[in-house]
């Protein structure tokens, strides 16, 4: 069953519009994709979000990439497939995009080279005591992760035991960076609760 579920989950070639395709579509589906990443947003301090990605928002990323930089062929939409696809959490899983929202040169000196490491430092509170760590997606890893500065996006994922889902429904639930240089803690809305959830199951 799990098998079916990641199946309907990940994307192929089919999913993804031609050019001429997707700008009859795009006027529809990229305010939905706006409300989706608006429920799926969570706030962790002054200058880093998260947010957590799934099929539609993922799609949208490879069509946008797709539309910008013309992409036509299957070869190349396949490899934007093989780079983002990873980003569709599986059952049990959460994946979400970490920005360290760092918007002039004076912000970028003072905090990529404080928090180097901080991929490897947001958990997941749960309800029955555990904490889940976030693994830094390995397709992007090799080329973000600095020893002596941070890069300004990060791709993470949460795996979770299916006794950690169950405690996650019950909630509430936090997520937390213990990074020395910068510790903060948010609980999810109710919101975003409900959408991590439906990813999770």
């Amino acid at each position: 069953m799990r098998s079916d579920a990641l199946s309907r989950r990940k994307l192929g070639l089919a999913d993804i519009a031609d050019v001429r395709a997707y700008e009859r579509e795009r006027d529809e589906f990229r305010p939905h994709v706006i409300e989706l990443k608006r429920r799926r947003r969570v706030h962790l301090g002054t200058i880093v979000t998260l947010v957590f990605e799934n099929r539609d928002t993922i799609r949208f990323q490879i069509q946008e990439m797709a539309r910008v930089e013309k992409l036509t062929t299957d070869a190349e939409i396949q490899i934007e497939l093989d780079t983002y696809n990873p980003m569709v959490p599986e059952p049990g899983q959460l994946c979400a995009t970490m920005f360290l929202e760092l918007t002039s040169d004076e912000q970028m000196r003072e905090w990529l080279s404080k928090l180097v490491n901080v991929e490897n430092s947001v958990l997941l509170d749960l309800a029955n005591g555990d904490s889940v760590r976030a693994v830094v997606d390995e397709q992007h890893q090799e080329g973000l992760t600095r020893d002596h500065v941070t890069a300004a996006v990060h791709y993470l994922r949460f795996e979770l035991t299916d006794a950690q889902v169950e405690s996650f429904a019950t909630g509430p639930v936090s997520i937390r960076i213990d990074h020395p240089d910068y510790l903060e803690v948010t609980q999810l809305s109710d919101t975003a609760h409900a959408e991590l959830l439906a990813d999770l199951r």
